[in-house]
């Protein structure tokens, strides 16, 4: 069970995964990789410092949606989260049970609803996820994961450079769907500068 952490409108950060290939996949190892998706999200989010109890979660099958706590610092959630969910899904391709996966994040105002969040946050967190331009990303890249944020994220967190962003690591794209234009930022694979030794 997710806690409700909200009441009425707020403004927060949402983050949506997805499993490249899932429905390809037979009822069996379906469900090993829920498992091994929890526990990536976990383990990336534990190595981070964040704490994924406090997190409003919607399941998705092979995915969630997630709304972060009013008071995430929302940069170092693009970095070290994206950097440390790169690690954790590095860790299972050397034990030999990889997983690829598409990451997407925006900030706006959303309700609780009956069935889920509801507001404009949720839908454009979703619309970027589900992006044929994110998924050939991943399918053509060599790495586990693709970040896709919105533009606003990337103008009012990425440029900034706070925890060691790179702006560099993300390309504009736009698309539409359902009648609608979204514009936002990719990076495959971590989202922060190389650490110098």
């Amino acid at each position: 069970m997710t806690p409700q952490l909200f009441d009425g409108l707020v403004y927060r950060l949402l983050v949506a995964v997805d499993v490249e290939g899932y429905s390809r996949l037979d009822a069996l190892e379906q469900s090993r990789v829920q498992s091994r998706l929890g526990e990536v999200l976990d383990v990336a989010a534990a190595d981070c410092g964040l704490d994924r109890s406090g997190w409003y979660r919607q399941p998705r099958g092979d995915g969630e949606l997630a709304v972060l706590p009013a008071d995430v610092d929302t940069a170092w959630v693009v970095g070290a989260f994206t950097d440390c969910l790169a690690s954790a899904l590095a860790g299972l391709r050397t034990a030999g049970t990889p997983l690829r996966m598409r990451v997407a994040m925006h900030c706006g105002p959303l309700i609780p609803g009956r069935f889920g969040v509801v507001g404009d946050a949720p839908i454009v967190t979703s619309r970027l996820l589900d992006a044929q331009v994110v998924r050939r990303t991943l399918a053509e890249c060599g790495d586990d994961l693709v970040l896709v944020i919105s533009r606003q994220l990337y103008d009012d967190v990425v440029r900034t450079r706070f925890h060691d962003l790179d702006p560099g690591r993300f390309r504009a794209t736009r698309f539409s769907t359902k009648g609608r234009s979204y514009a936002g930022y990719l990076c495959a694979g971590a989202a922060r500068s190389p650490v110098k030794s």
